[in-house]
């Protein structure tokens, strides 16, 4: 009853609701949904022309995917309250003239996805509020001139993914984003695009050869610019200049490797994308003119994972930038780490040379080597060599410098010489690395030397002559290799100055050999260069080692420095065996001992059982021995010579066995035969 009456009152409410909903449903064009109220969204519905019945008050009606072949003006008749209309994934193949005209609240119109092939003067008139216009992959070849006039309210305009060859004048005070994407523009200029207040201009894929610096100088509030995928050359003179780019995109052009003023003025970045532009490195000066860098794609680039590099990952996670497309961001040189993640590399790996301190203080005889002077050919005029000023290693005399690779780091380069990404130390001995118009490294090869990277020499050195100055002064007892922690079966090894003094090298051949054995052949080992320490193990004791090390990659016999290490003797023979004796018998008395005891019980329990034997009078007729026993009853009984007596009431307590998750007693010694007295063979035997 009470819950009939507190029904009651509200049963006009519920039956209002009921026929407003059955009003509502009435209202709702077949085969679509009408909620929330205001909108219509027809799926799953296949027909060529507009549903009809829309409810005059619809103010977003979404026909996507419906099959929609042609429009007509009376099929919007009365929807002046209609702000959204979504006509994409449809067949329309033309846009009849004024077919919009009745739609006087529009502001958001999707036809993207359709079979349009041409833009007339009139299809959009009488749409003076539309804010939003997508026409992006349909067909269209041409636009009217006159096809966007009126639309003074437009934002935003979208028109990627058609076979447009030409544009006609955009002249929209108000619009912010333009789409022209995968088109055939190659040329676009201030008169094309009337639009001082644009943020976002996408122009990939468009065939651009040049970016027009007029029409970046009209668009002073641009913050996203894509140029990707075009034929640039060159880095666009117009991105020189100061242009406050928050988003830019130059990846897949063929400008070659970029210079390091080109993006000085682009501070404001935080998103930059340079993919695909055969980048081999990137100077550590990169990091320092993107202070509010958030995401950085350099995808599909042949970096050289060199030690110039070495920065790059921990830049990364120092600053929190994601690395876009990271999985195909991956090392092409060197091969230890080609194919290797370029984010997930660790320092040491990009072999690095160890540094180490040398103290002249202690040195009291050295010897003074100097650098043999190469001469470049002629040919490498062009190549900027370091001036005498900059060099801070100049003395007073002018003997002449050995030459310095060009890289975009070193300080002592002509200011007015342009600077590439080309890494320093890829050319080996003394080489010039040079890039090409195709961004592909080339070395150009001291005399005596050839090679992709002037790693082959073909003569020695000439002698070097006494007295002469050279950059580093170093003592003559301090090998380059040496060897330390020697035992009887190995050897460490030092490298740390042997990579010191070859910054260049890739990586070390070594070589070892028994000079105090039958079998004097060579061993031979591929160590990265990072390695500066190297334990050889499985040596023979007490024999003298010869060890060399040579540059791996050149010929064994050049740059080669050897060293002679001694294995420790192994300990004596007879230390040994006396203490394997001593540790034997330590062993053996303890087990004797326990052998003997068990003798013993055994013995004392068959006496025990053959005397009960004996005096049994039929009352107790075991078929077997007795399976428990107390032993202090059986050690008393072997000391007095008496035999043990029973104790009724002791019981040798038994372990808890576990078995799955239950647990449950049993005897420390099972009974294995039965007695006469029909006692249960799993109770304890009492003596």
């Amino acid at each position: 009853m009470c819950g009939h009456v507190f029904l009651t009152p509200l049963m006009p409410f519920l039956l209002f609701l009921l026929g407003l909903d059955s009003t509502l449903s009435n209202d709702c064009p077949k085969d679509c949904s009408c909620s929330p109220p205001g909108s219509i969204l027809c799926f799953q519905r296949r027909s060529s022309t507009i549903p009809q019945g829309v409810p005059p008050s619809t103010k977003n009606l979404y026909l996507f995917a419906n099959g929609i072949e042609g429009l007509t003006a009376e099929d919007f008749d009365g929807l002046m309250s209609l702000e959204m209309l979504d006509l994409s994934q449809n067949k329309l193949t033309e846009l009849p003239d004024r077919v919009f005209e009745p739609l006087t609240s529009l502001r958001n119109l999707d036809l993207s996805s359709n079979q349009i092939t041409y833009i007339s003067e009139e299809c959009f008139q009488g749409m003076p509020l539309l804010e939003r216009l997508y026409l992006y992959s349909n067909h269209i070849k041409a636009i009217h001139p006159a096809a966007f006039n009126g639309l003074e309210q437009l934002l935003e305009l979208k028109l990627q993914g058609n076979q447009l060859t030409s544009l006609p004048t955009l002249s929209m005070p108000r619009l912010l984003l333009l789409d022209l994407r995968f088109n055939i523009l190659p040329s676009l200029g201030p008169s094309d695009l009337q639009t001082p207040n644009l943020e976002s201009l996408k122009l990939a894929g468009v065939g651009l050869t040049s970016l027009d610096e007029e029409l970046m100088a009209s668009l002073r509030n641009l913050h996203e610019l894509d140029i990707s995928g075009n034929q640039l050359e060159t880095f666009p003179l117009a991105l020189k200049e100061p242009r406050g780019l928050i988003h830019l995109s130059l990846a897949g052009n063929p400008m070659g490797p970029l210079k390091v003023q080109d993006l000085q003025n682009l501070r404001d970045l935080h998103e930059l994308d340079i993919s695909s532009l055969s980048l081999q490195g990137l100077p550590e000066e990169f990091s320092q003119f993107f202070p509010h860098m958030k995401k950085l794609t350099v995808a599909e680039n042949p970096f050289n994972c060199l030690c110039t590099l070495a920065w790059f990952p921990s830049w990364l996670r120092a600053q929190g930038i994601t690395l876009e497309r990271t999985e195909e961001t991956r090392c092409h040189f060197p091969p230890i780490n080609a194919g290797k993640v370029l984010e997930r590399l660790e320092h040491r790996e990009f072999g690095c040379p160890t540094t180490t301190t040398v103290t002249t203080s202690t040195v009291k005889t050295s010897t003074t080597l100097s650098i043999p002077v190469t001469t470049l050919p002629s040919t490498t005029s062009s190549i900027p060599v370091p001036r005498p000023s900059d060099n801070p290693m100049d003395t007073e005399d002018d003997s002449p410098q050995p030459p310095v690779p060009a890289s975009p780091s070193s300080s002592s380069m002509d200011p007015e010489v342009e600077q590439h990404f080309c890494p320093s130390n890829t050319c080996l001995y003394g080489g010039t690395c040079l890039l090409d118009q195709r961004g592909q490294v080339g070395c150009i090869c001291p005399h005596g030397t050839s090679g992709i990277y002037c790693e082959i020499r073909h003569h020695p050195p000439p002698p070097l002559p006494e007295g002469e100055v050279t950059v580093a002064t170093v003592t003559a007892n301090a090998p380059d290799i040496s060897s330390r922690h020697v035992t009887s079966t190995s050897i460490l090894l030092d490298l740390h100055r042997y990579i010191k003094k070859r910054p260049y090298i890739r990586g070390i051949r070594l070589s070892y050999r028994n000079l105090s054995g039958p079998d004097r052949r060579p061993m031979q080992l591929n160590l990265p260069a990072s390695y500066p320490e190297y334990r050889l193990r499985g040596l023979k004791p007490n024999c003298t080692y010869a060890v060399c090390a040579s540059p791996l990659g050149a010929p064994s016999d050049m740059d080669n420095v050897c060293t002679e290490a001694h294995t420790a003797a192994q300990l004596d023979s007879t230390t040994g065996a006396r203490m394997v004796d001593k540790r034997l018998t330590t062993m053996l008395v303890p087990a004797m001992a326990i052998l003997l005891l068990l003798v013993l019980i055994a013995a004392a329990v068959g006496v025990v059982c053959y005397l009960r034997r004996k005096r049994s009078k039929g009352h107790l007729d075991l078929d077997c021995e007795p399976s428990q026993l107390e032993l202090e009853g059986v050690k008393a009984g072997l000391d007095n010579g008496t035999l043990p007596q029973k104790q009724p009431e002791l019981m040798i307590p038994e372990p808890a066995v576990q078995n799955g998750n239950l647990e449950y007693e049993v005897l420390l010694l099972q009974d294995h035969c039965t007695s006469n007295n029909n006692m249960s063979s799993s109770k304890p035997s009492y003596f």
